[in-house]
């Protein structure tokens, strides 16, 4: 039976800044097969509505039923302990957005194991409730509040923060930034009239009145959308992984995502765009966040 593990807190050693620094000494680097050793994945909680289908118990399921191997989901705040908890191995695999992917690889202790290609499409908008002043990027003035999901966040921070420099405005010069804790955070800030703008992936307004964007048609309106990225997603894993676990996942997971698994996937489906699977994709794929990691003052060049 598929387990849920909570909390992970105790599994994960999390540092001040994200993946600055080289992880503790590895545990031994055997990968010995074990036929009923569960496949752990870490990941952040997705959505709290009881009467949805929750994307990641969904995906959960379907690679139990590909792999013939239970599935423990070990919940974690946000997506730098995500990475943490498999560099330091305590769970085998983690699905990411490109630029915590590329943090986590750039560390040289964490493997890109499927990535999906973005589609040329934009992955970042930035929203205001439809009564704003703002009508458009011009109009924000340094005292324009704009919420972040998170600071490993592609769609929530690096993307938008790239769109913003593109337009002529420094972060903490020309806006006033801030970091909510989630997509789910800086909607209920907007909702609430704590920011003037809220910055998050596009395919969020496209779910209109649930859990996932707690808005009414016509309540949010948009000021400005990013560029594509490079890599959408990937999946990432314990580079100590068993063998038997990386044959079996590189087999299952584009068989669970499929159009036929679209509607139980949900965001997690939509998030790859719709681009083809790249099996254990070399680490120049991830090359391109660099430069735009750079607006951010982060630099993930030289990481681990």
């Amino acid at each position: 039976m598929r387990a849920r593990v909570l909390p992970a807190l105790a599994l994960v050693a999390l540092g001040g800044v994200a993946l600055a620094g080289c992880s503790a000494a590895s545990a031994d680097a055997s990968a010995a097969s074990d036929p009923d050793a569960p496949i752990t994945f870490a990941t952040t909680p997705l959505g709290d509505d009881p009467t949805a289908e929750n994307p990641i118990e969904a995906f959960a399921s379907l690679v139990e039923e590909e792999t013939g191997r239970a599935v423990e989901i070990v919940d974690v705040p946000d997506y730098t302990a995500v990475v943490e908890a498999i560099r330091n191995h305590h769970v085998d695999i983690g699905f990411m957005s490109g630029f915590p992917s590329a943090l986590a690889v750039n560390t040289g202790e964490v493997d890109a194991l499927v990535a999906w290609p973005g589609n040329d499409e934009p992955v970042s908008t930035c929203l205001v409730l439809d009564g704003s002043p703002l009508q458009s990027l011009e109009d924000i003035t340094p005292d324009t509040v704009v919420a972040f999901a998170d600071p490993a966040s592609s769609s929530g921070y690096f993307m938008p923060v790239s769109m913003l420099d593109g337009a002529g405005l420094e972060k903490d010069v020309d806006y006033t930034s801030m970091f909510s804790g989630g997509h789910d955070m800086s909607f209920i800030a907007l909702k609430e009239g704590q920011v003037d703008v809220a910055c998050t992936s596009t395919i969020f307004p496209t779910m209109v009145g649930t859990d996932m964007f707690p808005f009414a048609e016509g309540e949010t309106r948009s000021i400005g959308e990013s560029d594509s990225m490079p890599v959408a997603v990937s999946v990432l894993a314990d580079q100590q992984i068993a063998d038997d676990k990386r044959e079996l996942l590189l087999e299952a997971l584009p068989a669970v995502f499929t159009e036929e698994n679209a509607e139980a996937l949900g965001a997690m489906f939509e998030a790859m765009q719709g681009t083809d699977p790249v099996l254990e994709p070399a680490a120049d794929i991830f090359q391109p966040f660099v430069d735009i990691a750079a607006i951010a003052d982060v630099d993930i060049s030289d990481l681990g």
